[in-house]
């Protein structure tokens, strides 16, 4: 909302000193945020001219200048001669002239240059060059705007253009503060300044006559709300839009944000403005029959004053006659009665409309307004018949109309319902002492009206509050009052047991492993093709269920991924183009596995403002497919660059297994690989992995063929892994193994066996042989040559051993050993290679 200080110095005292800085810290303290502050970007000289003489003299191009003579004051100059294309002034009008060192919005600094065989020495200014408005057909006449200053004035005051504006950010919850009175309000609760309140009028005068009533015919209410409670109309004949709107008011609807559009319609936004109420104004002469309020029928359309002709659903309100629909209620009127240049009768509208209707009706057609921003806050009900009194006073006024017995009102009981707040429960939920005249003073400061009670006090919030409905909402206006830094900077102690999860903790050891490891997190969207999920979601590559989105994003992409390496690869490609082609990416994230022949999804949506019962909270989880979250990597490129004296190392399966390894680690499991097949994957380079005995993921080069459809250049590995399996697992927790303090004993242990044997069961049956004393094992050569027979193979392990409680002897270390390769004779005839 912004806010222009002259405007706001009406409704409240404001030191004749205070900079906008102030005003800003000042509403800051009752809750506000501040946003900037707006001035007409103009500096002076810039003053009322005479137009003492002008000559036409036509040119070349086929372009007539004038020659004039202006006055600008003895102070000033006296006479200036200065050259201008309009041709809307005569000798003798008074206009505005920017003199030498003037700076217009642009900015535009003016100087005295040679132009048309003449120096110019100034120039006569137009509404737009002075950020009045968009008219730049002519100059601007003082006249015309009923102005007749001395020349010499200070053209900048004159037309307030000296004004300024501050912003504040106004929270959906307070739509009272879109309003200079709401505003002014706030600044008297943090200053204690005097506010007079723009709405304080006898309700007598505001009476709006007969004749123009409308009918609400709502047959289909919004959670039981009709459409519109009230409905003000009020009728001035004989007004002259051709009126200029007075210098001040376009001032101030500029510094606030809003164009000025001719003084009928300047005046409608002119009193929104100030009450908060939004109003609306119709040729009356094109209204055929009365006005019903009512909601649309199916296949209903209507044009829009934007010129679009919008197709209705049948929960917006309209505002009809005879014809039809007129406007759109509480958003947008229609083109078909909108006033115009021709408009000699006004009929002015002013109601209170549903919030919920009027935020859908807005959403529905994305067509956000002034107006709808403000009535789906909600406005004061009280204020229909002020603000519609105010815009008919202000057409007499500037439009030369006149007010008339006229109109006709819709009047809805205004309730509040009373809230109960109990002694002690402020105090308690805000964690200040405050004293009972402190709560009862700030309450009744908003405008509540407080009664004593039993248990505390009976609490009626004013009529332009609709926020404050239960007692911690008024125990928050108590702290806003008296100010937030009364509340103590005091950390709570937390619960035991509270924190993250098990399960949420092993997720984050994951990732800070991964990421220590060297690994780039790179998160993606979980939408991709149904074709990657069949090659990247499946073993075979075989077709499965997916979900696909009713709205996507992009429409090349509407599946929910069953992998993440869809997403990686994307990622690799964003980078490989951008010339960063050494990749070591990952990403943990979900994926959605529909199972085979089960519908998901629901229309049952449940209807907002009520929470669902237990029952259809189930049958909305029943609605949604299985969810896991996985975590991938992507390896491409080298693992170590190109340098003196060391070839480039690329990545390949054997980082591809480390990551493996990390992830084991951090999630407290030890994972086991075999030789797989998938269809995305290298055929003899593609790896299962498991977690005793269970299938948790796999690893493997990317098939040539996939990582060239990628754009991938060279070889590609990745990895993917169920996490939450993984975890479940592990138990949830990660373990550190204490160290032993005696040394180990490294042996090394060859064996002869087919070459068809797999080397990860031989490692399984030499540390299930070795026992306990085995610390670690790991395969260092897989040699196939001279001196072993066609269709054998060696394989040399290395063997760590070692004891918690002695140092082992050489003899203890070869018996384990030798336990180990009696299990793997016996399991796959293996031999000892001499």
């Amino acid at each position: 909302m912004r806010v222009p200080l002259s405007w706001l110095r009406e409704y409240v005292d404001l030191a004749a000193d205070a900079t906008p800085e102030d005003v800003l810290a000042a509403m800051v303290t009752v809750g506000f945020e501040e946003e900037d502050v707006h001035r007409f970007e103009l500096s002076g000289p810039v003053v009322v001219g005479q137009v003492v003489s002008l000559e036409a003299e036509p040119q070349s191009n086929g372009k007539t200048i004038n020659w004039c003579q202006v006055d600008v004051g003895e102070a000033n100059g006296g006479i200036r001669g200065i050259v201008c294309g309009a041709h809307n002034f005569v000798a003798g009008d008074k206009v505005v002239v920017t003199l030498p060192g003037a700076v217009l919005p642009g900015p535009f600094p003016i100087a005295a240059r040679k132009t048309y065989g003449h120096v110019s020495d100034g120039m006569i200014a137009s509404a737009r060059e002075l950020g009045l408005g968009e008219e730049h057909n002519g100059i601007l006449v003082l006249a015309d705007l009923g102005i007749d200053a001395p020349v010499g004035t200070d053209a900048i005051s004159l037309l307030g253009l000296d004004d300024v504006a501050v912003e504040i950010n106004v929270t959906p919850d307070r739509g009272y503060a879109f309003s200079l009175r709401g505003v002014a309000r706030e600044y008297s609760h943090a200053t204690g300044a005097t506010f007079r309140d723009p709405a304080d009028r006898d309700f007598a005068e505001l009476q709006p006559g007969t004749g123009h009533t409308a009918i609400v015919d709502d047959v289909a209410p919004v959670r039981g709300h009709v459409g519109a409670s009230e409905f003000v109309t009020r009728v001035v004949r004989d007004v002259d839009p051709a009126r200029p709107t007075p210098p001040w008011m376009i001032a101030r609807l500029s510094l606030a944000g809003m164009r000025s559009l001719g003084i009928l319609i300047d005046i409608t936004n002119y009193v929104m403005l100030e009450l908060g109420q939004p109003l609306h104004g119709y040729d009356l002469d094109k209204l055929a029959g009365g006005i019903t309020v009512r909601r649309a029928t199916p296949g209903e359309k209507m044009t829009t004053l934007d010129g679009q002709e919008r197709k209705l659903h049948v929960e917006d309100l309209l505002i009809t006659d005879e014809s039809g629909p007129i406007g759109l209620a509480g958003v947008m009127g229609g083109g078909t009665t909108e006033m115009s240049d021709t408009t000699r009768n006004v009929l002015i509208e002013a109601a209170t409309f549903d919030p919920v209707t009027i935020a859908r009706t807005a959403r529905r057609h994305k067509l956000p307004s002034e107006a709808s921003k403000r009535f789906e806050r909600g406005v004061d009900p009280l204020v229909p018949f002020v603000a519609a009194r105010r815009a008919a006073d202000l057409m007499v006024e500037f439009a030369g109309g006149t007010l008339t017995e006229e109109g006709g009102a819709l009047f809805a009981e205004v309730f509040v319902a009373d809230i109960d707040l109990p002694k002690g429960f402020v105090q308690g939920l805000i964690g200040v002492d405050y004293s009972d005249d402190e709560i009862t003073g700030a309450l009744t400061t908003i405008g509540a009206e407080v009664s004593d009670s039993d248990a505390g006090w009976t609490v009626i919030p004013p009529t332009w509050r609709p926020d404050l409905t239960d007692k911690w909402s008024l125990a928050e206006e108590v702290a806003r009052i008296h100010g937030l830094g009364r509340i103590p900077s005091v950390l709570p102690t937390p619960p035991s047991g509270r924190g993250l999860t098990p399960h949420q903790q092993g997720r984050r050891r994951v990732s800070d492993a991964l990421a220590a490891a060297g690994f780039v997190e790179t998160p993606s969207f979980p939408f991709t093709t149904e074709a990657d999920n069949d090659l990247h979601g499946s073993a075979a590559g075989e077709h499965l269920p997916g979900i696909r989105l009713a709205n996507p994003l992009d429409g090349s992409a509407p599946f929910l991924r069953r992998s993440l390496i869809p997403g990686l690869l994307q990622t690799a490609h964003r980078n490989i183009s951008r010339g960063l082609t050494d990749l070591s990416l990952f990403e943990t994230g979900v994926v959605f596995l529909p199972e085979p022949g089960v519908e998901y999804g629901t229309d049952a949506v449940p209807p907002l403002g009520e929470r669902p019962s237990d029952e259809t909270l189930a049958a909305l989880n029943e609605s949604i497919p299985p969810q896991h979250r996985h975590v991938a990597v992507l390896l491409t490129g080298n693992v170590v660059a190109r340098q003196p004296a060391r070839a480039a190392e690329p990545a390949g399966l054997s980082e591809a297994l480390d990551a493996a390894r990390v992830i084991a680690a951090a999630s407290g499991v030890d994972i086991e690989v075999a030789q797989g097949q998938r269809a995305a994957l290298h055929p003899g380079r593609t790896g299962v992995l498991s977690v005793g005995g269970v299938e948790v993921g796999y690893v493997g080069e990317l098939h040539p063929d996939v990582a060239a459809g990628a754009d991938l250049p060279g070889r590609a590995t990745v990895l993917e892994l169920d996490l939450d399996q993984i975890l479940a697992l592990g138990g949830g927790r990660a373990v550190a193994a204490s160290l032993s303090t005696f040394p180990a004993a490294t042996q090394d242990v060859s064996l002869v066996l087919g070459a068809d044997v797999p080397a990860g069961e031989v490692k399984a049956a030499l540390a299930e042989g070795a026992g306990a004393l085995l610390e670690a094992i790991r395969l260092v050569d897989d040699y196939r040559g001279e001196g072993v027979d066609e269709g054998e193979k060696s394989l040399t392990f290395a063997l760590r051993f070692r004891a918690d409680d002695r140092t082992l002897t050489a003899a203890e270390a070869t018996e384990a050993k030798l336990a180990g390769v009696a299990v793997a004779s016996e399991r796959f005839g293996a031999t000892l290679r001499d």
